[in-house]
């Protein structure tokens, strides 16, 4: 009996040391490995950087011909049609959210979540082909003729909708990364909106209060972080992608205030020119400076959300 004791004894005192080394060598790899990513990038771009300096972000020249360089207009088509997609996303995000977990009855809402959650382990690729053959046609014959016709003679508008309706560009990218980031907001908010504290929402509707009263006064000051969460997971997913954007956006480099115009992303000019480069050449190290600038503007956009949710938080 004694002997058992003390094997339990030298268990108990082993287990909890390997389980706490374990955690902290696993926090430790993963923060090793995104400095690591960082390092790589900066050091294999470096050519780039001292060649171009500051006017690679800024110059939108990219001329392989005559080894010019920059990551002016990927930047912004990166910018501007994660924007959209964003922006496009997060109210169907939050309707379909607060719909399956306030409105919908529980046997339907299950099903339609499931359904939802589908549309998230599409591959991108497969998503990028149906947006060519199918959401490029409807955009270049009806979509964007209306967007032409409607706000073609707005003062300081009518630029954006300017152009040819070819149905590739800004806009339609935008609305591929809509559908692609919609199920990731979707199922953020949806967690927070179902652990919203029943108890809460009863009191409300105990005092006379409506379901629009409810949501504004009470779930959606309750659902703040989650819906932070889900707006930094989507836009996240959104900066990174790359098929399905190539597929829609029109890979030309070409900077204009059109939503029509052909553009590229960061992650799209650097999966079309990443095999034609060559192994230590200027064109490799500026394609390594576009994944490190990348890679700072999702650490910028991390940061802007910690902030806000911070003041967020202060607030409540």
């Amino acid at each position: 009996m004694a002997i058992f004791q003390s094997k339990n004894r030298k268990n108990n005192q082993i287990l909890p040391y390997l389980f706490t080394s374990l955690t902290w060598c696993s926090g430790a790899l993963i923060i090793l490995i995104f400095i690591g990513l960082i390092i790589e990038l900066c050091w294999q771009g470096r050519q780039a950087f001292s060649v171009f300096g500051f006017e690679f972000i800024t110059s939108t020249t990219w001329n392989p011909v005559k080894q010019q360089y920059s990551a002016g207009v990927s930047l912004i088509g990166t910018l501007l049609s994660s924007c959209i997609g964003v922006m496009l996303a997060l109210p169907l995000s939050f309707g379909c959210a607060y719909c399956l977990s306030e409105l919908m009855p529980r046997l339907i809402a299950r099903y339609m979540t499931a359904t939802i959650q589908l549309l998230a382990a599409i591959p991108s690729i497969i998503l990028g082909m149906w947006g060519f053959f199918i959401l490029v046609p409807l955009m270049s014959k009806y979509v964007q003729p209306f967007l032409k016709q409607v706000f073609g003679n707005v003062p300081y508008v009518e630029i954006l909708f300017s152009g040819g309706t070819f149905g590739v560009g800004i806009l339609t990218a935008g609305l591929i990364l809509a559908i692609m980031i919609t199920p990731f907001i979707t199922a953020m908010m949806q967690e927070s909106f179902a652990n919203t504290p029943s108890m809460l929402k009863e009191s409300a509707y105990s005092l006379g209060a409506t379901k629009w009263e409810v949501m504004r006064h009470v779930t959606l000051p309750w659902v703040q972080k989650g819906v932070i969460g889900g707006i930094v997971l989507g836009w996240g997913r959104a900066l990174g992608e790359t098929m399905a954007v190539t597929f829609v956006i029109g890979n030309a480099h070409h900077a204009g205030w059109s939503l029509f115009t052909s553009s590229n992303t960061i992650a799209s000019l650097i999966a079309l020119e990443f095999s034609e480069s060559t192994a230590g050449s200027l064109k490799m190290s500026s394609l390594m400076a576009l994944g490190a600038v990348l890679m700072m503007i999702s650490f910028i956009v991390l940061f802007c959300s910690q902030l806000l949710l911070k003041q967020v938080l202060k607030s409540r």
